[in-house]
C-alpha cells in the first residue's frame, strides 16, 4: 500500500466541497487542507487563508504542509499558472499547466486542437470584429451561438433565434467564437488525464438555465444528476477513443500535455456525440453527483494522474443506483446575488446518511451561515434509482430556506436526456 499522504484542495465552491468529501474517505488520504475554503469545508478540511490565484503563496502553503497532493479546483487558477509554480516546487499537483490549461481558456485555441485532432465538433469561426460576426451568423443561420472566447464564470455563452441579441453579446466581449447550432441533449464526461493515459468517470447532466424547462439566461449550473440510462451503452467508449485521446496525443504533440480533468461538454446528436467545447477541470454541479456514486479512492486516482502513472492505479468504480444535485441560488442571480442573507435548515441534513449539503457561496457571520455568492448551496442525494435520489434531494431542498432562494424544480425530471441541452456548457 502506498505511503498515506496529505491533500489540499484549491477555492471556494460547490465544486471543491464535494472534492474534499471524496477525498476525505480516502483512507490513503491522511489529512484535507483546502485554501480558501468554505464554512462546509470546514467540516473536513483545515482551511487556509490563501489566495487562490497566487501561485507563488499556493506553492508555499503546499510545502508548508508538505502536502503529497495539490488538487486546483476552478478554472481561473489553473489559467493563471497557479499549477506551475505548484509543480516547479516540487509537489504534485492536479490540474493541468497554463500552456494545457488553454484548452479552455481561449475557445479558439480549443477548436484549433479539435479540428488538427479530428475532433468530431461544430463548426465555428473566431471573429474580433462586428462584421465578422455578422458574417459568420449568416453562414450559420439560426439558432446562433455565440461564445466569449475568454473565461465567463459559466455565463459567456447567448443560444439564440434573435439576430440582434446574439449581435449584442458579441459587442461586449473583446473576442467570440461564433458556432454551429449542435441541436441534441448534453452530456458532460470528466477524464481523469496524466498527459498521455486517461480514465472516464460516469457521465453525468448538468442544467444551466436559471428557471424550469430550460427557460432564462445561461447559469453556472442549478444542478446534476448521474447515471445517465438513456444515452448509449459505448458512449464512454466512443468519446474516450475519438475525443480524448486524439486530443491528448495532439497536445502532448505541441510539448504541452494535459495532466488533470478534461471535461468534456457533449451533444448528442442524431450524428453522434459531438464537442461542444472543453474543460480543463472538473464542472460544477455535474461532479457533485459523480462524486457521490465513486466508491475507489479519489486521492489515489488524482495523484497518480498528477505523477505521470495513471495506469498503476485502477480504474474509477461506481456504485449501484444513482445520485442527484439540486441548486439553491441567491436572490438576484445570474445578473447579480444577493449577499449577507442568513441561510436556515442546513444543520437538519447533517444526520442524514444519503443527503449532503454542499456549500458554494456561503460564509460565516456572527455566528450565522450567510449568503456570499450566486450559487450558495446544493443538496446532493444518493437513491436506488433517479426517481428515489431525485425525491431525497428536493427533501433536503425544502428544509433549507434563505431569503430570495431559487431552484429549479425539474433537475432530473422526466423525460430524461431532452430536458435542455442546446449547445452551451461552461463558456
Amino acid at each position: 500500500m502506498d505511503t498515506p499522504f496529505k491533500a489540499l484542495v484549491i477555492g471556494t465552491g460547490g465544486r471543491e466541497h464535494a472534492l474534499a468529501l471524496a477525498l476525505a474517505r480516502d483512507p490513503q488520504v491522511s489529512e484535507v487542507h483546502a485554501a480558501p475554503g468554505n464554512p462546509g469545508m470546514a467540516q473536513v478540511a483545515t482551511l487556509h487563508d490563501v489566495d487562490p490565484m497566487n501561485g507563488a503563496d499556493v506553492a508555499a502553503l503546499a510545502t508548508k504542509l508538505d502536502a503529497g497532493l495539490v488538487v486546483v479546483g476552478p478554472e481561473a487558477p489553473l489559467v493563471a499558472g497557479v499549477a506551475d509554480a505548484v509543480t516547479d516546487a516540487g509537489i504534485s499537483c492536479f490540474g493541468p499547466s497554463l500552456a494545457a490549461a488553454r484548452i479552455e481558456g481561449s475557445k479558439a485555441f480549443s477548436k484549433e486542437v479539435m479540428a488538427a485532432a479530428g475532433v468530431p465538433t461544430a463548426g465555428s469561426r473566431a471573429c474580433t470584429t462586428a462584421a465578422e460576426v455578422e458574417a459568420a451568423l449568416d453562414d450559420f443561420g439560426a439558432p446562433y451561438v455565440v461564445k466569449d472566447d475568454a473565461l465567463a464564470a459559466g455565463k459567456g455563452v447567448v443560444v439564440t433565434a434573435d439576430r440582434a441579441e446574439a449581435l449584442a453579446h458579441a459587442a461586449t466581449c473583446d473576442r467570440v467564437v461564433v458556432e454551429e447550432f449542435l441541436d441534441g441533449p448534453e452530456v458532460s464526461l470528466f477524464a481523469v488525464c496524466d498527459g498521455s493515459t486517461a480514465y472516464p468517470l460516469q457521465p453525468a447532466q448538468d442544467f444551466k438555465r436559471i428557471f424550469d424547462g430550460g427557460r432564462g439566461p445561461n447559469t453556472g449550473g442549478m444542478g446534476a444528476y448521474s447515471p445517465l440510462p438513456w444515452t448509449e451503452p459505448d458512449l464512454v467508449e466512443t468519446v474516450m477513443t475519438t475525443v480524448v485521446q486524439p486530443t491528448l496525443d495532439e497536445l502532448a504533440g505541441r510539448g504541452t500535455p494535459f495532466r488533470g480533468c478534461l471535461y468534456v461538454g457533449l451533444s448528442i446528436t442524431k450524428t453522434g456525440p459531438r464537442v461542444i467545447e472543453f474543460n480543463c477541470r472538473f464542472g460544477d454541479p455535474d461532479i457533485q453527483p459523480v462524486l457521490a456514486l465513486l466508491e475507489s479512492p479519489l486521492g489515489s486516482l488524482l495523484k497518480a494522474a498528477a505523477e505521470g502513472r495513471l495506469g498503476e492505479v485502477e480504474p474509477p468504480r461506481f456504485a449501484a443506483g444513482a445520485a442527484v444535485t439540486v441548486v439553491l441560488a441567491s436572490k438576484g442571480y445570474p445578473e447579480s446575488s444577493s449577499k449577507g442573507d442568513v441561510i436556515i435548515g442546513t444543520e437538519t441534513l447533517d444526520k442524514e446518511l444519503d443527503v449532503d449539503v454542499i456549500h458554494a457561496g456561503t460564509a460565516g457571520q456572527g455566528g450565522s451561515l450567510v449568503t456570499a455568492g450566486g450559487r450558495v448551496v446544493a443538496v446532493r442525494a444518493v437513491g436506488r434509482d433517479i426517481a428515489d435520489a431525485r425525491a431525497k434531494a428536493y427533501e433536503g431542498v425544502a428544509s433549507i430556506s434563505f431569503p430570495g432562494a431559487q431552484h429549479r424544480t425539474d433537475i432530473a425530471a422526466e423525460p430524461l436526456g431532452v430536458v435542455e441541452g442546446r449547445g452551451a456548457t461552461e463558456a
